[in-house]
């Protein structure tokens, strides 16, 4: 069995960028320096290993994105890691779309290349929701498993090692399958410089909404279940009293009287 297998990748702030939510809009403000989510080059790395090894046959490995213009270099990134081809869902529609939404557009996108493994991080490194995995795998009426730290391709299926509360689960599922790899199951490699190179050069389709058979109504702010509160920063503690020790007596009698004040002694 020949196995084809789509990776799940999202463009996120650079881990560089200090987080910070747009009171606009009630989502995180994606501007400045952005990169591959770091948990997706482990996902990147579990289907390269299972297209180097002996176990099984991979027909190709699919790089698949759902976000705006700027998200093509993180399909660029994982090329270089080692995906074959990629898919860039890119819409204005989309915008805002929360996770059950998200994880719906990307389902349709998988629905039109049937893959036989769904694989993505555990978690992305700014919305750090866990669920899309499951969400994606509810729309595709697929088995799913998250946390996942060992994989082996058994016949018609996975057989998976997670990680849990009390310890390590070890579960086997069919396939097609959808499974949130852990960042311990492996190391990523870091791209050649010939593969940074070549990666532009690979094949890169481009997706409407409507190309990928998307309900408009379904997606989007308007689509989403999830609203927003008032966001706003939390406010600036006060400066702290410094106490000089010029006299170490008199200094931890106002240390002493400082705390006591306070009923913390």
């Amino acid at each position: 069995m020949a196995l084809k297998i789509a990776v799940l990748v999202k463009e996120v702030p650079d881990a560089a960028v200090q987080k910070k939510i747009d009171p606009a809009t009630g989502r995180i403000d994606r501007s400045g320096e952005k990169n591959l989510n770091p948990y997706d080059t482990h996902a990147i790395e579990c289907a390269v290993q299972l297209k180097e090894g002996t176990e099984v046959e991979v027909e190709e490995i699919i790089a698949v994105t759902m976000g705006p213009e700027s998200a093509v270099r993180a399909l660029h990134k994982a090329v270089s890691l080692g995906a074959d081809r990629s898919i860039h869902l890119s819409d204005d529609a989309l915008a805002g779309s929360d996770v059950q939404a998200t994880g719906y557009a990307l389902a349709k996108v998988l629905e039109s290349e049937s893959p036989d493994l769904v694989l993505l991080g555990q978690q992305s490194d700014d919305g750090e929701s866990y669920t899309v995995g499951s969400v994606v795998a509810d729309y595709l009426k697929a088995p799913s498993l998250s946390q996942v730290i060992k994989l082996d391709v058994v016949d018609g299926g996975l057989r998976l090692e997670r990680q849990a509360e009390y310890g390590y689960d070890t579960l086997q599922i069919p396939f097609p399958a959808v499974v949130s790899v852990g960042d311990a199951i492996n190391e990523p490699r870091y791209p050649s410089l010939k593969a940074i190179m070549g990666a532009k050069k690979k094949p890169l389709e481009t997706k409407s909404a409507t190309d990928a058979g998307i309900d408009t109504g379904m997606v989007g702010t308007e689509g989403s279940k999830v609203r927003c509160g008032d966001f706003h920063a939390p406010a600036a503690k006060a400066a702290g009293q410094i106490i000089e020790d010029e006299d170490t007596n008199e200094t931890v009698e106002k240390i002493v009287a400082w705390l006591d004040e306070r009923k913390l002694i």
